[in-house]
């Protein structure tokens, strides 16, 4: 008998994360068939003798969101009809997680509805990492760890650039939503805090507003969970600038980078952006110098052994 026996899988749509995960265990990625009917049906087919084992499935339901998220949907259920002891669903990046309410009549709680998915399907856990909204753990009513890439970004804050920049350095939240973020980073690299009061008027459209908080004179590092279109960075950007910063960067943990994202980002004034891997960079993205990408492989690595030998993880939900 197998005693805490356990299996390593990925899913198609971050594949260099999950290997460098393995790496970290020292783990070989198990093995799984998955293809596509001529329809474009997704099947999936598990290589590994997964019976009585707990398997983490290691998948960021990114671009294209609605084949990633299906794609892990499968992979739970073939697991599960395996008989699977334990099945987490290790999600980097958590789709559909900016509809996380209703914003007007008659809309839909679309990351709830993922949730209810997740686990209808069989994941008995699910780890993620700086979810959109923290209210999304309360979804499930199964566990769910929600990490941060803090540790990551503020590794590289400290030890590449604000050796460079002194330490007249102001984190900037592109909206009231993020002020906590922003305060805690600051905290630990004694920056003062500023905020862009923002108004959004419509779905990847905003209007950047007033500036609250002193930026002027000042290094200014623009802090947010995702970067989407970048129309909302390249407009918090300008509003530092044209109120005294005399240089602005930005930092993220999901690059989606969709639409003109990189257009905008290479024509902006930002020296550079820092982001993290877990959604690949596409080609467009690789190529831009401005594009900084760190890895969180290491924090996922030692979530995903924490959690399969029953030790704590909180220490992980802290930044350094």
């Amino acid at each position: 008998m197998r005693l805490r026996d356990w299996v390593l899988l990925s899913g198609n749509s971050n594949r260099p994360l999950a290997q460098k995960i393995c790496e970290r265990l020292g783990k070989p990625l198990g093995q799984v068939d998955s293809r596509r009917f001529s329809d474009g049906e997704i099947f999936v087919e598990i290589k590994e003798n997964v019976r009585g084992r707990d398997v983490y499935i290691i998948q960021s339901t990114c671009a294209p969101a609605n084949d990633s998220l299906m794609e892990l949907l499968i992979y739970i259920d073939a697991l599960k009809r395996a008989s699977a002891k334990e099945i987490t669903a290790v999600i980097p990046y958590y789709g559909y997680a900016r509809q996380d309410r209703k914003v007007a009549p008659r809309t839909p709680i679309s990351a709830k509805l993922t949730a209810d998915l997740l686990t209808a399907a069989g994941a008995t856990r699910v780890v993620s990492m700086d979810l959109h909204a923290g209210q999304i753990q309360g979804f499930f009513n199964i566990p769910f760890d929600n990490l941060f890439s803090s540790p990551v970004i503020l590794r590289y804050l400290r030890t590449e650039l604000l050796k460079d920049l002194g330490t007249d350095v102001v984190m900037v939240s592109p909206d009231a939503g993020g002020v906590e973020r922003a305060r805690a980073y600051a905290k630990r690299i004694d920056a003062s805090v500023a905020m862009i009061d923002k108004r959004r008027i419509g779905p990847n459209v905003a209007k950047a507003m007033n500036i609250v908080g002193d930026v002027k004179g000042k290094t200014a590092l623009i802090l947010d969970d995702m970067i989407d279109t970048a129309g909302t960075l390249i407009q918090a950007a300008n509003a530092v600038l044209d109120h005294g910063a005399i240089r602005v960067y930005a930092a993220a943990t999901h690059g989606v980078f969709s639409g003109p994202a990189i257009d905008r980002i290479q024509n902006s004034r930002i020296e550079k952006v820092i982001i993290t891997d877990t959604i690949p960079l596409s080609d467009a993205a690789s190529k831009c110098d401005k594009i900084v990408q760190l890895s969180v492989s290491e924090l996922l690595a030692e979530a995903i052994y924490r959690i399969h030998n029953y030790d704590s993880v909180s220490s992980l939900f802290s930044s350094p």
